[in-house]
């Protein structure tokens, strides 16, 4: 991958929840840049800030003290109505659950973000993308979890999001189907160019990355490029 300038500046992220006796902080100082069409994975355990980060790089949170922005958006002190248009326009989000909507067939599911996107794909195109034209009229529970996860996958990129935040994609699946969802994400990150961010606690998946980031304690203590990058197919757990 050619070396491009960053997309995502954060600088001196810092979050706070609670005060007193209760207060935790999640995020110290977090200094991160991140590029366009980079595939980055964050690695840590739970609690090291790996959510938040993620979700004030989706402008789900705003931090309590730092800067973040995302080419021209400035997502620290934005209005919520802000952020709700860059998540609208511009994020692809994708979590351990796949929230489908079950009385809706996939097509049904993916085309409910399709209808709200101003340049979004088909939703043919975006299931094509995942492997799973051929499950189009079915229905959530006549699907496997990698199946729903993948239409999870398809749901987030119709749009064309220009970024892909993946909070523990295949916590809820076994290898096979677990690769099958991660296949999906790389083909995405590849064919689109989509600035994509993966949290697990799986260190195996790290093998896929351009980069990782390992968080402890709300702070990022390790980077590391990965120059020779592995295919989901190859990952192991």
């Amino acid at each position: 991958m050619q070396p491009q300038a960053p997309v995502f500046v954060a600088r001196g992220l810092t979050k706070v929840y609670g005060s007193g006796d209760s207060r935790v902080v999640a995020l110290k100082d977090v200094d991160l840049d991140i590029r366009q069409g980079e595939f980055i994975v964050l690695l840590g355990p739970s609690g090291s800030g790996k959510s938040t980060l993620l979700n004030i790089l989706g402008g789900l949170d705003a931090p309590t003290s730092g800067t973040a922005r995302w080419r021209d958006h400035e997502l620290t002190g934005a209005s919520d109505e802000q952020l709700t248009t860059y998540r609208r326009e511009h994020v692809g989000f994708v979590f351990q659950f796949y929230n489908l909507i079950p009385s809706l067939t996939v097509e049904e599911n993916v085309r409910l973000v399709a209808q709200i996107a101003s340049n979004p794909m088909t939703p043919a195109e975006a299931l094509e993308l995942v492997g799973l034209s051929h499950r189009a009229g079915h229905f959530p529970s006549q699907l496997s979890g990698g199946e729903q996860q993948r239409v999870a996958v398809a749901r987030a990129i119709v749009k064309r999001p220009d970024i892909l935040l993946c909070d523990e994609p295949t916590g809820a699946l076994d290898v096979d189907t677990g690769r099958l969802v991660l296949a999906a994400i790389a083909k995405v990150n590849a064919e689109l160019n989509t600035t994509t961010a993966v949290i697990t606690h799986n260190s195996a998946i790290a093998g896929m990355a351009h980069r990782v980031l390992r968080l402890s304690g709300g702070r990022i203590v390790k980077e590391e490029p990965n120059p020779r990058r592995i295919r989901a197919e190859d990952v192991t757990w």
